[in-house]
């Protein structure tokens, strides 16, 4: 009999690992979306046309032998994952991918492609119209939105607001957010450090309407839209009670150094819905996935040398818009717009095109 492994979440993570078992399993992603969202370039499509469409993806070539299945996990446990549509589906293996949410439109938050789409446009009217943005929030985010904002509106007034003392938490070099500053001055956007909103603007985050909110420090800001760019939460309320033993109280999922789920032999967690210590990204739960992968077509073989997965230091590169933006990593040190541009300038659309079967090769 070929086994059965049930990926519970269709995102980076997700569609690795359902892809990299297609051929030694019989592979279920469940996934409520009607499409793969690359939200590593939402903020993009945010503020350009183009990109509203190169964003949603279908997963309809992903699989070869497998299958995608639209719905949304209500239970899983470590042998079946029940559905919405109260379909239950029985496994051998059980990855979970469901990630983190987190404000829009750094993330989709409908799950239809086509409201997603109309949404964008709305925002993107808004922001056309508005004269001055208000951003709270001075993590990767915030300004990337900032950069974004500014490369196709140059002249609007973008005030970026955060209670830490320095720009994007994480172990990085004082270069990197040297550089970081410089470009963000250049740009000509705010940065208010060290201060918060007294209370949150009373109109509905992007959407276009004048509000007036005061710092703590007393700094007033008049805005003609705002968006939250901070905020993550997780829900992982789907797990059975066996499972929901791996749980911290942050909702994040414990996982063994083989990522297994704690005290679990069959069910795997990756991605951002896990606390293994690193920055979240996209890059990770596709490195997860692949340890998972491996890992499961070891015990469908009979073996049980497993792969160790080692938590990856903090990097990243950080666009400001299409020509702009600053990088890190410990093997290469700091790099400024042009490098950054040049590996992040098409947002890496075309390696999840490759990935989801959406490209001819020659």
């Amino acid at each position: 009999m070929v086994p059965t492994v049930v990926v519970v979440g269709g995102g980076y993570g997700g569609i690795t690992v359902a892809k990299a078992l297609d051929d030694v399993a019989d592979v279920v992603l469940v996934e409520p979306r009607d499409t793969f969202v690359h939200t590593v370039a939402g903020l993009r499509a945010a503020v350009d046309p183009d990109w509203a469409d190169r964003i949603f993806l279908p997963y309809d070539r992903l699989l070869t032998r497998g299958r995608v299945h639209r719905d949304r996990a209500v239970r899983v446990s470590a042998t079946a994952v029940e559905l919405g549509s109260g379909e239950v589906i029985g496994a051998d293996y059980v990855v979970l991918a469901t990630g983190v949410v987190y404000p829009y439109p750094a993330r989709m938050d409908v799950e239809d492609s086509t409201s997603a789409r109309s949404k964008l446009g709305a925002t993107r009217d808004a922001l056309h119209r508005a004269r001055r943005v208000l951003l709270l929030g001075a993590g990767p985010v915030g300004l990337e939105f900032a950069g974004e904002i500014k490369s196709v509106w140059p002249g609007k007034t973008v005030t970026v607001v955060d209670p830490g003392t320095d720009l994007v938490s994480g172990r990085f070099p004082d270069e990197f957010r040297s550089i970081l500053r410089t470009q963000l001055d250049q740009l000509g956007v705010e940065v208010l450090l060290g201060t918060s909103l007294r209370e949150l603007p009373r109109s509905e985050p992007g959407r276009a309407a004048t509000v007036t909110v005061t710092t703590g420090s007393g700094t007033e800001i008049t805005a003609d839209i705002w968006f939250p760019c901070y905020g993550v939460s997780t829900d992982t309320d789907y797990l059975d009670a066996d499972l929901r033993a791996a749980r911290r109280p942050d909702n994040l999922l414990v996982v063994t150094p083989e990522l297994r789920l704690h005290g679990q032999d069959t069910v795997f967690a990756i991605g951002d819905v896990t606390a293994v210590p690193e920055m979240k990204m996209a890059r990770a739960a596709q490195k997860h996935a692949e340890v998972v992968a491996a890992n499961i077509r070891t015990l469908i073989g009979g073996g049980t040398d497993l792969t160790t997965y080692l938590p990856a230091a903090d990097a990243i590169v950080l666009p400001l818009g299409p020509k702009g933006g600053v990088s890190y990593a410990p093997e290469v040190g700091v790099l400024g717009a042009g490098p950054t541009s040049d590996i992040k300038g098409d947002l890496f659309v075309d390696n999840y095109l490759e990935l989801l079967g959406l490209t001819v090769t020659p």
